[in-house]
Order: C-alpha cells, then sequence, then structure tokens
C-alpha cells in the first residue's frame, strides 16, 4: 500500500512538473509575441533624427484628419451595407436569398488593395468606362466632369465593398437569434417593419454590428497597399514615409504609437458600446419565420443585397479575369512561378508553426487556467489588432541592434564582416507574420477544445498518460478540422498581406502581394492582376468553408 502511495506521489509530482513547464512556456511564447509592440511603445520616447519634429509641423495633421475622415467614412459605409443586408436575409424571403445569403461573404477573399487596382484599372481616364462614355457623348478630355476613384472619398469606398461583410456576418447572426415574439410584439404596439427594425432589432443587435465595425476599422488602419495607392496620406504611409524615406525609425515608432493608440481606442469604444446591457433568448427564435415579399419590394430587396457583393467581389474579380485573359503571359512566367512560390512557402511555414504554437497556447490555458496563463493569451491575442507596419518597426528596431552587436562582435573576435543576419531574413518575417496571426489560429483551436468533454482527459490521465500524451493520442485527432481550419485561415492572412512583407522581406524575395503592389504603382496594372488575381482565389477557400457552415447552421435552425 506504501508503495503505491508513493507512486501515485511521484506521478502527481510529475505531472505538476509537465503543467508548470506547459505554463512557463505559454507564458514565454506570449510574452515573444508582446514584444515588438512593447518596443514601439518604448521607441516611442528615445531621442530621433528630429524627423518627429519635421513631421508634426508639416504633414502630421493631415495624417491624422485623412485617417480620422477614412474612419468616418469606412464606418458610415460597413454599418449601412452590412446591417442592411443582414436585416433583409434575416428577416425576409425574397428573389436570390439563398444564394446572396453566402454571396455577401465573398468580398473577404478580395484584399482592399487589389480592389483599389481593379477599380483604377476600370474608372481611370484611360480606363473602358470612361473611353465608352466618350465614344458614346463624343465627348473630349475636360468636356466632363468624372469622380476621381483615386482620392480619400475612392478609398472609403474600397474599404467599404470590402469590409462590409465583417459587420454582414456579425449582425445577421444576431438578428437570426432574436425572438419571434418579441418582434411580433413590436408590431401589435403598432410598429411598422421599419419601426420594429429601429425600435427593437437594431438595438439588440449593437454589440455585434460594434464588434464587426471595430473589425472593419482595424483592417482599415492596417491596410498599407490601397492608401498608398490612391495617395492618402494616413499614419500607415506616414510611418513608410519616416522609415524609408527620413531613415529615422524613432519618428517611425512614434507614428506607430499614435496608431497603436487609435486601434485602442477603437476597441475600448467597442467595449464601451456594449455597457453592461446582457440580452438572454429564452423564447422561440425568428430564423424561421421569415416573411416572404413579393413585387417590387422583392426585387428591391434582391438589388439592396446584390449590390455590395457585385461591387466588392463579382466586378473586381471580373476585371482582373479580363486583363489576365487578354495577357496570359505573366501568368505563366518563370518570375511569376518563383513569387507563388515564395508565397505558398512563407504562408505554409507561417500557418505550421501558427497551429502548433496556438495549440499550446489553447492548451496550457485549458489545463492551467491561471490568471498568468489567461491573461498571456489575451496579449498574445492583441497582435491581430496591430497594423502590419507597428508589428515591422517593433520588430525591425531590436533586431537590426542585435545583428548589430554581432556583426562588431564577429568582426572583433574573428575578423569576419558578417553584415546583416536577422534582419531582412525570412526568419524574422515568419515571427511578424506569427505577431500578426497567430490569434486566429488561437480563437479557433480554443473554440475546438471547448468542445471536447474533460472526462475523456480524465480517463486519459487516469490511465497514466502525461498532459503531452493525452494533447498528442486524444486531443490532436478530434481537433484535426479545428487544426486545419486555423492553418488554412492563417496561409490565406500571410498571403494576402502586404505592409510587413513589403518592408521585411529578404533582399530579392518577393511576393505575389508585393510584386502585385510594385506592379500597380508603376501602372503595369496587366501585370498586376496575374498576382492579384491568384490572391484571390487562395483567399476564396476559406470563404467557401465559412459560407457552407453558414449554410449548414441556418437549416438547422
Amino acid at each position: 500500500m506504501k508503495a503505491v502511495t508513493q507512486t501515485n506521489s511521484a506521478r502527481h509530482r510529475k505531472r505538476r512538473g509537465s503543467l508548470r513547464a506547459l505554463a512557463l512556456a505559454a507564458i514565454a511564447i506570449c510574452a515573444a509575441l508582446a514584444a515588438p509592440i512593447a518596443v514601439v511603445v518604448a521607441g516611442s520616447f528615445a531621442t530621433g533624427q528630429g524627423a518627429w519634429q519635421h513631421l508634426a509641423a508639416t504633414v502630421l495633421p493631415e495624417y491624422l484628419f485623412s485617417t480620422l475622415w477614412l474612419v468616418l467614412g469606412v464606418t458610415a459605409g460597413v454599418i449601412l451595407l452590412g446591417v442592411s443586408s443582414a436585416w433583409l436575409i434575416a428577416t425576409y424571403r425574397f428573389p436570390g436569398a439563398g444564394v446572396l445569403e453566402w454571396a455577401l461573404v465573398l468580398p473577404l477573399a478580395v484584399p482592399a488593395y487589389v480592389v483599389a487596382y481593379a477599380y483604377t484599372d476600370f474608372l481611370q481616364f484611360s480606363g473602358p468606362l470612361q473611353s465608352l462614355l466618350r465614344a458614346l457623348l463624343g465627348l473630349r478630355a475636360g468636356q466632363y466632369w468624372f469622380p476621381e476613384i483615386r482620392s480619400l472619398g475612392g478609398a472609403m469606398l474600397v474599404f467599404a465593398v470590402v469590409l462590409y461583410p465583417y459587420v454582414y456576418l456579425l449582425a445577421r447572426a444576431a438578428f437570426l437569434d432574436q425572438s419571434r415574439q418579441l418582434l411580433q410584439a413590436g408590431r401589435l404596439l403598432g410598429y411598422g417593419p421599419f419601426g420594429v427594425f429601429i425600435h427593437i432589432a437594431l438595438p439588440l443587435a449593437r454589440p455585434a454590428i460594434a464588434a464587426g465595425t471595430a473589425l472593419a476599422l482595424m483592417e482599415t488602419l492596417a491596410d498599407f497597399g490601397a492608401v498608398a495607392y490612391f495617395s492618402v496620406q494616413t499614419f500607415t504611409t506616414g510611418i513608410y514615409r519616416a522609415w524609408l524615406s527620413m531613415g529615422d525609425l524613432t519618428a517611425a515608432a512614434q507614428l506607430s504609437s499614435t496608431l497603436l493608440a487609435l486601434v485602442l481606442l477603437i476597441l475600448a469604444a467597442e467595449r464601451w458600446s456594449r455597457g453592461k446591457a446582457r440580452h438572454y433568448d429564452t423564447l422561440a427564435r425568428g430564423a424561421d419565420h421569415a416573411i416572404r415579399l413579393s413585387g417590387a419590394r422583392a426585387w428591391g430587396a434582391s438589388l439592396c443585397c446584390a449590390l455590395p457583393p457585385l461591387l466588392g467581389f463579382a466586378l473586381p474579380a471580373a476585371i482582373l479575369a479580363y486583363r489576365v485573359w487578354s495577357e496570359p503571359g505573366h501568368l505563366f512566367s518563370e518570375r511569376f512561378v518563383g513569387l507563388a512560390v515564395n508565397s505558398f512557402t512563407l504562408a505554409g511555414i507561417t500557418a505550421v508553426a501558427a497551429v502548433a504554437l496556438a495549440l499550446l497556447l489553447a492548451y496550457a490555458g485549458r489545463l492551467v487556467p491561471s490568471r498568468g496563463v489567461l491573461i498571456a493569451n489575451r496579449i498574445a491575442s492583441l497582435g491581430y489588432a496591430m497594423p502590419g507596419a507597428v508589428i515591422a518597426v517593433g520588430i525591425l528596431v531590436p533586431v537590426a541592434r542585435i545583428d548589430n552587436l554581432l556583426a562588431d562582435w564577429l568582426e572583433a573576435q574573428f575578423g569576419v564582416q558578417a553584415g546583416l543576419i536577422f534582419t531582412g531574413s525570412v526568419l524574422a518575417l515568419v515571427y511578424a507574420y506569427l505577431v500578426r496571426f497567430l490569434a486566429v489560429a488561437l480563437q479557433t483551436l480554443e473554440a475546438g477544445l471547448a468542445k471536447i468533454r474533460p472526462s475523456m482527459e480524465d480517463a486519459a490521465r487516469s490511465l497514466g498518460h502525461s498532459p503531452m500524451r493525452v494533447l498528442a493520442r486524444v486531443h490532436a485527432p478530434i481537433l484535426l478540422p479545428s487544426l486545419f481550419t486555423a492553418g488554412l485561415i492563417v496561409f490565406v492572412d500571410v498571403m494576402k498581406e502586404l505592409p510587413a512583407t513589403l518592408v521585411m522581406r529578404p533582399f530579392n524575395f518577393d511576393t505575389l502581394a508585393v510584386q502585385a503592389y510594385h506592379y500597380a504603382s508603376d501602372e503595369r496594372l496587366p501585370q498586376a492582376a496575374a498576382a492579384s488575381l491568384v490572391i484571390v482565389a487562395v483567399g476564396l477557400i476559406p470563404v467557401i468553408i465559412l459560407t457552407r457552415a453558414m449554410i449548414r447552421r441556418r437549416h438547422k435552425a
């Protein structure tokens, strides 16, 4: 009996040691992921080369006003498009509603900078639309007015038609979960369809709408390709100007800190908008009680819901496909294949690393739900809210210093001129991707682990298996769909990422996103179309998976 007790005691000590090691590993990983953000904040207090004073006296007000106007315009656009389409899809039946329900998600597959290139090609003076108008009306240059797409208003339009699905998805889910009896009570009080929407449905869905809008605004603030191509001076373009044109990393860090503060302000506003309001639905949902429209109202609803995916996906994809079809040589060139290999390699490495690290963090949060581990996991998730330009600054500042110290030491000790080892390497670039996108994999795997009953791991541990052995033999096989989904989403996000890749990529190591940006900047839009079309095609994969899940959920409702 004493021997059995000693064996059990040794087993418990071994398990406690394993859990402690798991918790420490999770905290260390989270600290490494949070380090770039801390570096940016600390670097903003350093002494620079005077570029900050120059920027503050000249272009900083323009950065601030342009960014704020862009945020306001995108907020109005995504709420208008996302909420209206979500309400119509969730509440009514009309021609094409079944197709439009998932088609409204398709713009998520298209990066904003790709839509910017497509619309510029279509709407510029030499584009097909203005050329057709001049031919039909017999006009010449200077005899008519046409809106300029490469402007602040054009940027608002592009971001609105690309990012509204964030609001649509969350608002649609909120509307579907609302009580049918509650909406009927509103009609009994004398409200018409619009009154029910304004006074009952919209207030109840406000937290979901605010969350979707916050996601759209974070993507807007993180963008570089579209605003740079449209010559809109925002904080993101200012960071690149301070960094690459002026060579002042301190000024870049100070601009990054300002942008970081703006992101945190948006997140705080989203939290504040929720307040302490709570709504618990104990009645039947209204998903299966949609109102059938007919006549002009039905076709009006169809048009209203068809316009966003038409502008955000169908038209840009058609423009890109036509460009590639008219000049197919760019799609099969040797250089293009090399760019595709580079993009897929980076995305594959990052996806595997992100899934592995996220699995460790999620498992640590499940087995060791201490305050330290839970806070560390939440800190690791902050990277997704950070623009790629901010993360790039936070990584390159310390990495460049490490490289310089290492180069000086090697030269002093061995007479070897090593140059920059880590700066501009694939390792540093993958690190930036992990800081930016690990949160996506972490949230997916946390949701997957939450569906596994604790009794399963308790049974495995009773048989003497260690926590890591339980993870490998019990949890991992069950989590395969979640692992695949997390890896796929990270893969696509890396394929689309431009700001961090543009600055941190190794020398002479371009990706499809970087090549599309360079070609578009040189006004070589047919060449940019080939790379952009591949990015869109890859981005469609997780969107298709998402829409299939939406359809399954709707049928179960």
